[in-house]
């Protein structure tokens, strides 16, 4: 709720952590690959969810050149594949919100999220008095998660 009902800040979150290349920890990026990036969302709705979104801003994913798409979709595999290894979720929701009525928080520079799920976590973004509790914290999940990326040397 603090995202949704907060002020909405100047210029692009991601061209800003994507340019901001010396603070990857405290930006939580875990991966920077040729064509896109990394990092844990600040807002997560699972304790592992994170954001793959390439170098190039815009909104349009019908123009996105293929071998940027290439680079985010691999991006995505190598995702789903270091949680995989870390959390062991039962299976994981990947998609991207294309415009603001669509639900984008950030509409003008493309994005996929990947959400780890495990059984009965019961839907897709549980909240409980605006708050969804999470066993561990973004450093933490940082900690545990930027190794697994560092385990293969493609992407």
């Amino acid at each position: 709720m603090t995202y949704v009902g907060g002020p909405e800040p100047a210029g692009c979150f991601f061209c800003r952590v994507i340019a901001d290349k010396d603070r990857d920890e405290e930006n939580l990026v875990l991966f920077r690959g040729d064509r896109a990036l990394v990092l844990l969302n600040l807002y997560p709705y699972n304790s592992g969810h994170l954001m793959v979104a390439p170098y190039s801003h815009t909104s349009d994913l019908a123009a996105l050149p293929p071998d940027i798409a290439g680079g985010v979709l691999a991006l995505i595999q190598r995702s789903v594949a270091a949680l995989n290894a870390e959390y062991g979720p039962h299976g994981h929701n990947v998609g991207m919100n294309l415009g603001r009525a669509a639900g984008a928080g950030v509409p003008d520079h493309l994005h996929a999220h990947v959400v780890p799920r495990w059984d009965g976590d019961t839907n897709f973004m549980p909240l409980m008095a605006d708050t969804k509790v999470l066993p561990e914290s973004l450093q933490q999940t940082h900690r545990r998660l930027r190794p697994r990326f560092e385990e293969r040397s493609d992407g």
